[in-house]
């Protein structure tokens, strides 16, 4: 039987502290999947959905981006996404008459992970303007909201409309097409605060801003690099591709500020080596400090160019452009500077690179430790010259592997949900829709902030998602949302966002990955893409959670036409019947998506065209892959102040808190923790187990605080520390971004640790 959600926030002052383990997953990994499946949906309900989740022919799990292998196990999922699917599957609703015992300033008191436990939303609610309660509202009337304060408004571009990962193909190519069609390119997403960084240096360097490499790249790879990733918490089923790579003889370098339990051995619970001693992943672990792969790269790339059979001058000459000028500035990399910006040893480094000049097929995968810097752009653009000094791109077996953190991030960008379209996208568009698209640059997330602040914008509305909890600068956003005239959010469930409101707000219920999707023209099914380019199809079998939820392209289509009227000519009744129509349109106007529909039937879908990896083509300014040079960059942290890293716990997905632990970093009951060296703790004076406040410091002079965190002594790289997001967002400074992307630069705080303010 499904238990009750909490009535009450947990006591979260006083966490537990254990030495971190060295192994992942397990028989502990089995009993938490199960135990949060049993507490959720009861048993029968749980064993007969997550024996759908990730199958030809069941739905996608709504947790990370990870692709599927082509012969798939009976249980293809990971502890992580089994606390997604049960999240999504609650047997818990949270119906109007929750609302009604619980004002909105009530809310706003209780804890994101409070919030997220009481359960799905079952009924479209409107707050209105000096309200203090949610209350029911019919979906003809929320419609109608939105249509008036959007076509009140003196410009399009005062409206704001945020996309989340989990938002399916079908529906992300309408939202954008309805979002132009009302004339704005304020398209901003999750991906601007995530792997935009990767993007922008992807597509300057190759022509493609995704990644090149297929799973079946991994398994022939002879060295994978895995910087700036945890996949033991983020991306758990990656662990089964690395220890099938590792058993095909490929040797694997972490670099990485943090020991994770996951990189060091992966006890993998569907064999039973995994069940007791599993498998040693790491070869090479690079303890960096935090921000200096850059500098590790830059070093590695001037050190091939001395080594004899370093650099593959074959494909360099024929593929390439800017190589010299780039092996002229590679060449100043100096071992002193190297030393200090990476804290690493000589002899690591050395034996990265005889690592590296021994493989032929070097596959390098990042995550947010690598685009969430300033000068992210230039790391991975660095990490771009490595491989082509390799040869390692169009090479089976090699390649850029940036890894996707939401399970369809990737397809929404593809579908054109971006505020800097291209030209050509726009084009087709028009040929297909017969209006003209905006051609203006959009907002992005942290550019959509500061007009929501300063009055620029008056209209927020998303797609999925958890805005306010997912940005930085948490006073500033929730200052920015509350001048808003309207905020709208269409959700599953219940979140931060939903209580940080505008004048007036909505949230619209809509349907799970996991639900049956009727409508007019019979059941559907939607389409996502992985992170390596694989679309398929996700079609969910239980009841949805209430009989007023309608599904995300249906809130779409007939958003559209309450707003858009007579001026659209598009057939919104149509694409909402009927989701076959949508993918034909898109096939029209996407790349690589022709015939759609005959391919998406065959079971486990189709592979994306990618010209650098298929044909060795380069769709970049100069036709070919280019090097690049920009200066060498690290962070500089004035003493008795440490570098903050904001990450997850692995009770966590994104900004979902799923429970109070992070067993593989030894923490329970409690997430105001920061990891800090012992040297580095005891040189300032906190103890283990002493509480402090967590002070940023940035340009722009303002003191940003994060109170009453818990001390813990941890195996840090030296000069660094780590405490968890959401909580610490507050310390990350709106215009504190990466160059080119604009990222949140949500790992590179410079703090101070004081004595806390309050008890």
């Amino acid at each position: 039987m499904a238990s009750k959600p909490p009535q009450s926030d947990p006591v979260q002052d006083a966490p537990e502290v254990s030495p971190p383990p060295h192994a992942a997953a397990g028989l502990p990994g089995i009993g938490h999947s199960l135990r949060t499946a049993q507490q959720q949906m009861g048993v029968r309900r749980a064993a007969l959905t997550l024996l759908r989740v990730n199958q030809k022919d069941g739905f996608d799990c709504p947790g990370c981006a990870w692709p599927e292998p082509e012969h798939r196990h009976t249980a293809e999922f990971c502890e992580n996404g089994a606390k997604a699917v049960a999240e999504e599957a609650t047997l818990r609703r949270v119906t109007p008459a929750f609302f009604a015992e619980h004002s909105v300033a009530d809310l706003a008191e209780r804890s994101g992970y409070w919030l997220g436990q009481q359960g799905r939303l079952t009924h479209p609610l409107y707050l209105p303007e000096g309200a203090e309660h949610y209350e029911p509202v019919s979906w003809e009337r929320a419609f109608a909201i939105v249509a008036e304060e959007l076509n009140a408004l003196g410009s399009p571009d005062e409206a704001v409309f945020y996309t989340s990962g989990r938002t399916s193909n079908e529906a992300a190519f309408l939202y954008q097409l309805f979002v132009r069609e009302f004339g704005t390119n304020n398209l901003p997403d999750c991906s601007n605060m995530c792997h935009e960084s990767s993007g922008s240096a992807l597509t300057e360097t190759l022509g493609v801003g995704k990644g090149s490499v297929l799973l079946e790249d991994l398994y022939r790879a002879d060295l994978i690099i895995v910087a700036g990733q945890n996949p033991g918490t983020n991306h758990p089923r990656m662990l089964t591709a690395l220890e099938k790579a590792k058993a095909s003889g490929a040797r694997i370098i972490t670099v990485n500020p943090l020991p994770e339990a996951g990189m060091e051995r992966f006890k993998n619970p569907q064999t039973p080596k995994g069940l007791t001693r599993g498998t040693a992943l790491t070869d090479l672990f690079l303890q960096i400090r935090i921000g200096g792969d850059q500098a590790l790269f830059r070093l590695l790339n001037r050190l091939l160019l001395d080594a004899e059979g370093g650099v593959d001058r074959e494909f360099v000459r024929e593929h390439t452009h800017g190589y010299e000028e780039f092996a002229a500035v590679a060449r100043s990399a100096d071992w002193d500077e190297t030393l200090t910006a990476t804290g690493l040893e000589r002899g690591a480094i050395e034996e990265a690179l005889r690592m590296v000049l021994a493989s032929r097929r070097t596959v390098v995968c990042w995550a947010m430790g690598l685009t969430q810097h300033k000068h992210s752009v230039p790391t991975i653009r660095e990490v771009v010259n490595l491989l082509l000094l390799r040869g390692a791109i169009g090479r089976p077996g090699a390649g850029v592997c940036p890894v996707r953190g939401h399970s369809n991030v990737q397809g929404d960008r593809t579908m054109g949900i971006f505020e800097r379209p291209a030209p050509a996208f726009l084009d087709a568009l028009e040929r297909e829709f017969g209006f003209a698209p905006p051609r203006a640059h959009g907002y992005d997330v942290v550019r959509a902030i500061r007009a929501l602040r300063d009055g620029d914008a008056k209209v927020f509305l998303a797609m999925g998602g958890n805005f306010v909890s997912a940005s930085p600068d948490t006073e500033v956003t929730e200052a920015a949302m509350r001048r808003a005239r309207l905020t709208v959010h269409v959700s599953t469930k219940l979140n931060r966002s939903h209580v940080v409101t505008g004048a007036r707000a909505l949230i619209l219920p809509t349907l799970g990955r996991t639900e049956r999707d009727l409508q007019a023209h019979g059941e559907q099914f939607v389409t996502v893409e992985d992170s390596m380019g694989m679309v398929h199809a996700s079609r969910g079998r239980l009841a949805p959670a209430g009989p007023e939820l309608l599904s995300e392209p249906a809130i779409v289509c007939r958003l559209a036409r309450a707003v858009l009227g007579g001026r659209s000519n598009t057939p919104w009744e149509e694409f909402a019947d009927d989701y076959a129509t949508v993918r034909d349109r898109i096939a029209r106007v996407v790349p690589g998506f022709e015939d759609f529909n005959a391919r998406i039937a065959r079971p486990g879908g189709f592979t994306l065209p990618h010209a650098p990896r298929d044909e060795r083509r380069f769709p970049t300014a100069t036709g070919k892959a280019n090097f690049t040079a920009a200066p060498v960059e690290h962070p500089r942290v004035p003493a008795g102040r440490l570098l903050l890293q904001t990450l997850r716990s692995h009770d966590q997905y994104n900004t979902t808190v799923y429970g109070l632990d992070d067993r593989y970093r030894g923490i329970r009951n409690g997430r105001r923790v920061v990891l800090v060296h012992p040297e580095d703790a005891r040189a300032l004076g906190f103890a283990d187990g002493s509480y402090v406040d967590l002070v940023s410091e940035w340009r722009d002079g303002v003191d940003r605080r994060a109170p009453g965190f818990r001390v813990v002594h941890y195996p840090t790289a030296r000069g660094c520390a780590a405490a968890y997001y959401p909580e610490t967002n507050v310390l990350v400074p709106l215009d504190s971004t990466a160059d080119t992307s604009n990222t949140p630069a949500s790992k590179s705080v410079v703090v101070r640790l004081e004595p806390p303010t309050t008890a």
